[in-house]
């Protein structure tokens, strides 16, 4: 715990970290990090996945407790030598991580006061007391949801202020977000974003881990840049004429002369068409998807952008082997002939492939390694008589992993200690390795560093190259500019517009995303 001095003025700076250095079995981590975050500002942390951002932020919260790292944790001036969650929090240093830490079938406030009930008489839980703070507490940060709602029944960005207002009840001093917009739409990050400047004039500082690069140079008055373990640089983002230039220079240790990297297109023969194609919703009665057509040819990458709820996840996941929806209807085509795809192994078959937005329950099995979850998908190619010939198996995930560039040292590392953009890339291995034409990316790049992105678009630049067609579904729209050859925009489940890339802008697209929920108001 931290020993707090009860006279004299607070010292300007809340935190210091110095010489950090974290190692696990045969890893380095953290090599002598130092940090130092000023009382009442917003400073974020930037770095590429693996960098060791967030294993600096354990170490502070107390998740990896004092003991178990070399170096010092300074708050308010005085050692904290945290042992735990318990400990921190009990000093005002409250972690919200990416992963959300919430019960879904438990009530708003049964969640906002899990582990820190209010209790009356006996002991027992003052449950009207519970409930009229919860219902202050979710006022101020704009939420006007009976308290008593599940909280499994709320959005993503609902669910993600239910976290904010659970941090409020511990008296936060020094709050810390690990990726708080990484699952956000725009809306819901803005609202997110305004909710931490207002912490900030109310005298609560903040530490932002983000790879979104422009809300960090919005919203941040200090960044410190991590690459490889070792502290890089920290900076004034009000006093650098292109600061989110000099982030990148310092993760990546370069320049990044273009975010996008250059391809010549050459579309081919048509290789995807869907026609008329509808989708209910699996327990109500209404439609998510409602009479879709597109179609994408060898050789080029066609996005689709649409509005959260627009049904872009929905049409994808019904399209690979009806893995979403009921009474699915239309037109599914590859390659020219009409195919059934009524289950993932037809799809497979079919040559269709499909890399989910949830890569950590959908698409990979974490707690096995490299070279199993490279082949979970086409385990039939290596199979003989049955039996899965082991060598093969190693070759082909040693291959992907040397022509991906997946950083681990063998293919016998566990999928759930790489970092997001190498587990990515393990995705993208397991589909590739089924050799499909046609490859469906939901949201490829979402929650990894901007260098790891680049390689992802420089994979795909070689997959249309090679002849596959790509259907890339993304939320960030000026990613579908910079990959993408045309646009399809979709809106309640309808498409509405195809743009060429050569004639689309972002405020045209988002024009046409919002133009059947208008028609419809």
């Amino acid at each position: 715990m931290t020993d707090h001095d009860p006279g004299g003025d607070p010292p300007d700076t809340i935190l210091e970290m110095r010489a950090i250095t974290k190692t696990f079995p045969g890893v380095t981590a953290l090599s002598e990090v130092s940090l130092a975050v000023r009382r009442g500002e917003i400073h974020a942390i930037c770095g590429e996945n693996g960098a060791g951002k967030s294993t600096l932020m354990k170490v502070l919260s107390g998740v990896h407790p004092a003991g178990t790292y070399d170096g010092e944790v300074v708050l308010d001036g005085r050692p904290a030598r945290f042992t735990g969650i318990r400990d921190s929090e009990a000093d005002g240093v409250v972690i919200i991580h990416q992963e959300l830490a919430l019960v879904p079938h438990l009530s708003i406030a049964e969640n906002v006061f899990l582990g820190n009930e209010r209790r009356g008489r006996l002991g027992l839980v003052d449950w009207r007391r519970t409930h009229a703070e919860a219902a202050r507490l979710l006022r101020e940060v704009g939420l006007t949801e009976n308290p008593a709602t599940p909280v499994g029944r709320l959005g993503v960005g609902k669910q993600q202020l239910v976290e904010i207002v659970k941090a409020m009840t511990k008296d936060v001093r020094l709050l810390i977000l690990d990726e708080p917009t990484a699952a956000l739409n725009d809306t819901d990050s803005a609202h997110l974003l305004e909710l931490i400047r207002r912490f900030r004039d109310d005298g609560i500082t903040s530490i932002i881990i983000s790879h979104k690069l422009d809300e960090i140079v919005s919203i941040a008055d200090r960044t410190t840049v991590i690459r490889d373990g070792r502290t890089v640089e920290t900076f004034t983002v009000a006093d650098e004429p292109a600061p989110r230039n000099r982030i990148i220079r310092g993760m990546v240790g370069r320049d990044l002369t273009s975010f996008y990297p250059d391809r010549v297109s050459s579309p081919g023969e048509e290789l995807l068409r869907i026609t008329d194609w509808t989708v209910w919703h699996p327990t109500q009665d209404r439609k998510v998807v409602d009479a879709a057509s597109l179609s994408v040819r060898a050789g080029e990458v066609v996005g689709i952008a649409g509005l959260m709820g627009a049904g872009r996840t929905e049409l994808a996941m019904s399209v690979f082997g009806r893995s979403w929806g009921r009474e699915v209807s239309g037109t599914l085509e590859v390659g020219g002939r009409e195919v059934r795809a009524r289950s993932v192994p037809e799809a497979i078959e079919a040559g269709l492939a499909y890399v989910t937005e949830d890569r950590k329950h959908f698409g990979l099995n974490l707690i096995d390694d490299i070279r199993r979850n490279v082949s979970g998908a086409g385990l039939p190619r290596l199979s003989r008589r049955g039996w899965v010939d082991g060598d093969a198996e190693l070759r082909v995930a040693e291959t992907y992993r040397r022509d991906l560039g997946i950083r681990a040292a063998s293919t016998s590392v566990g999928v759930g200690t790489l970092s997001g953009g190498n587990q990515q890339k393990v995705v993208l291995a397991k589909w590739l390795f089924t050799e499909p034409d046609v490859l469906i990316l939901d949201e490829p790049t979402r929650g990894i560093d901007v260098g790891a992105r680049y390689e992802i678009y420089v994979i795909i630049n070689r997959l249309v190259e090679a002849g596959k067609a790509v259907l890339v579904i993304s939320s960030e729209l000026p990613e579908l500019l910079g990959i993408c050859d045309r646009v399809y925009t979709l809106s309640a489940g309808r498409i509405t517009g195809e743009v060429p890339v050569a004639e689309a802008t972002q405020e045209g697209l988002m024009t046409l995303m919002t133009q059947e929920a208008e028609s419809s108001a």
